[in-house]
């Protein structure tokens, strides 16, 4: 009996012995599992720290805010991956003592990456990040400083004093009026600039209103620079939501520029007053009337002093500092744009790098002019608009003179503060013969191109920041209009037309923008023998289905002039369009026509023909019979079902 009681008492020593020091016996006895542990531990932290480095790469490149949780684990995972280099390093040079290892060694190695292993596993496991990073808040691009400002004694003054303004206790709303073109825009711009980086507002943003703002547009800007997504569709829902977002933020500082009239800052959803005393609103108006109504901190922005206006013309004109004789004309120019420093700009790009003859040529024709001045819109700047209008002529023959000035011109037609499309540019071009001794449609592309660069050159065009639009200064635009008031090129345009303007038939283009489907007295018949070029667009609504202006076949009857006719949101039927022998260009803009094939021998001088997002019934043969035709435009046409083409239609025509 007691000798089988000893083995027994032996084996529950032994094994309690063994359970005592199986870790330090685990350190010996496994430490290929140790080692694999590890290595498969370490090597899943780098795949995953690649993953998440590729993450964070990606995030940044669309401009997002790394997470810091993201941050730390990517710093905690660096530091393991560096420090464990070393025991990786190790274990390859155990490997090399295999057959006689020394195993003071080995257990030391063992004991360090059993260790380690749980804190890379750790990370690992902690690795699964839904998303790395965020979107940063706007800050407003119009922020960024511009080189068009000029630190005057009129704008300082102007400035200190909506500083001042911004700062004091109970001016919730600040009026920035002047006359068009003085700089309120540049000046609001660097207001909202230094207000951001001197970090007086948690949030600064800015947006233009012009004559016919369109609110939602305006909400969409605010509300992507607080970072707001809407969850209704109505204005005043809209309004809603953002009046409640706004209001959880502090101090914020909202530059409403270009107002026309007065105007209920609710109705976009931006808190003021006792709604949020943190929120202060600096507009700008060329209408100081505008300020009284809004109970506004008037601040008024003068001219340029006449040394101010000649450094700023100067060096718009790229003029030496000397006192030369071309200088001593050039001064006399710069003092004809009356400190305006919208004509200053102008007018110093179209005489930059003139021979002394063209400065003396350039004031000879502002001291023999007779001025007209609308002293309501433009004042004293129509004249030095109309010289750099006629510089367009200089250094080239007549009629290219003639054809950019036209180019412009049709841009003027366009609605105010809109970005106007160059390809709908080229085709109206194209369709009042600009360019006539240019045969094919690609080289009068290129012309037309060529014209509206010109015309940004001279500073009466706009960039913008696609390279398939352009703009034009709301001003700018007005001396055009002024422009083409009287004379050959006789001009009309109006927008949000609810009732049929008076007009006589004297009218070479006329753009009618903005109708109303309901719109009174609209005519069947209208009789206008000289106009050549027809922009009609209906009213713009979310929901287009029976929302087109409709217009019958015979309101074209008498225009037998016509060249261009660009319709938007309009519904007719071509039964029974008239014979419009001149008509080049037909543009038809998110458009329902009935009967389109059928119209179509009536056309026979077309050369461009656009059908954009436009319902037609059918496309048939008779469009081979259009024997002039050059440009098809056919793009996201609308039908009510499926629409045959006849086999090789295109490749005949």
């Amino acid at each position: 009996m007691a000798e089988y009681v000893a083995p027994a008492a032996v084996r529950i020593v032994a094994n309690e012995a063994k359970e005592f020091a199986s870790p330090y016996l685990r350190y010996f006895f496994r430490y290929g599992q140790i080692v694999e542990d590890f290595k498969n531990q370490r090597m899943a932290l780098k795949l995953t720290k690649q993953r998440v480095d590729t993450d964070v790469d990606e995030a940044k490149r669309q401009t997002e805010i790394i997470y810091d949780d993201v941050k730390n684990w990517l710093r905690s995972a660096e530091q393991e991956l560096e420090e464990t280099q070393n025991l990786q390093d190790e274990i390859d040079r155990v490997k090399c003592f295999k057959w006689c290892p020394k195993w003071g060694w080995r257990y030391s190695l063992s004991k360090k990456l059993a260790k380690k292993t749980p804190i890379i596993s750790k990370l690992f496991e902690t690795s699964n990040f839904a998303q790395v990073g965020y979107r940063r808040p706007l800050q407003g691009i119009e922020f960024i400083t511009s080189a068009d400002f000029m630190d005057s004694e009129s704008s300082q003054s102007a400035f200190d004093q909506i500083m001042e303004a911004i700062n004091a206790k109970g001016v919730n709303m600040i009026g920035l009026h002047g006359m068009p073109g003085v700089g309120k825009t540049t000046l609001a711009k660097e207001v909202g600039k230094h207000a951001r980086e001197q970090k007086l507002f948690d949030k600064v943003v800015m947006f233009t209103m012009s004559q016919n703002p369109n609110i939602r547009t305006i909400q969409d800007k605010v509300a992507e620079m607080f970072g707001l997504n809407f969850h209704t569709n109505t204005e005043e829902g809209r309004a809603e939501e953002l009046f409640r977002s706004m209001q959880r933020v502090n101090k914020i500082l909202v530059i409403v520029d270009d107002l026309w009239e007065e105007f209920k800052m609710e109705r976009i959803g931006i808190p003021f007053g006792d709604e949020h005393e943190g929120c202060k609103i600096l507009l700008t108006t060329r209408r100081q009337p505008v300020c009284s109504k809004m109970n506004c901190k008037e601040i008024q922005l003068g001219i340029l002093s006449e040394d101010e206006a000649w450094v700023l013309f100067r060096d718009k004109a790229g003029l030496e500092d000397d006192c030369s004789t071309l200088n001593d004309v050039a001064k006399e120019v710069a003092g004809e744009c009356k400190g305006l420093p919208l004509a200053i700009d102008v007018v110093a790009k179209a005489l930059k790098g003139e021979s002394l003859k063209g400065w003396r040529d350039a004031n000879q024709s502002f001291k023999d002019s007779t001025y007209l001045y609308d002293e309501e819109r433009l004042g004293d700047v129509l004249q030095p608009l109309k010289l750099s209008y006629d510089y367009l002529k200089k250094g080239i023959n007549q009629m290219t003179g003639n054809h950019i000035q036209m180019c412009f011109l049709l841009c003027s037609l366009f609605p105010e503060d809109k970005e106007i499309s160059i390809e709908i540019l080229i085709m109206c071009g194209i369709g009042v013969g600009l360019f006539p001794n240019v045969y094919s449609i690609e080289d009068k592309r290129k012309k037309i191109i060529e014209a509206l660069k010109k015309l940004q050159k001279s500073g009466l065009l706009l960039e913008t920041d696609g390279a398939d639009t352009i703009r034009i200064h709301d001003v700018i635009r007005d001396f055009a209009h002024w422009l083409t008031s009287t004379g050959e090129n006789r001009f009309m345009v109006k927008d949000k037309l609810k009732e049929w303007p008076h007009m006589d038939e004297s009218y070479t283009a006329i753009a009618l923008w903005n109708c109303s489907s309901i719109i009174k007295n609209f005519p069947d018949k209208v009789e206008f023998s000289k106009l050549k070029t027809l922009f009609l667009e209906g009213e713009w609504k979310r929901n287009r289905d029976d929302n087109f202006l409709v217009v019958f076949g015979t309101f074209f009857e008498e225009m037998k002039a016509l060249q261009v006719l660009l319709l938007k949101c309009v519904s007719f039927s071509l039964k029974g369009f008239p014979s419009l022998p001149n008509l080049k260009t037909l543009c038809c803009v998110d458009c329902e026509l009935e009967n389109f094939s059928s119209s179509l021998t009536n056309m026979r001088s077309l050369e461009i023909l656009a059908l954009i997002g436009t319902k037609i019934d059918e496309i048939s043969e008779e469009l081979v019979k259009l024997s002039a035709l050059k440009y098809f435009c056919l793009s996201g046409v609308g039908v009510e079902k499926e629409m045959n083409i006849p086999p090789n239609l295109v490749s005949r025509i």
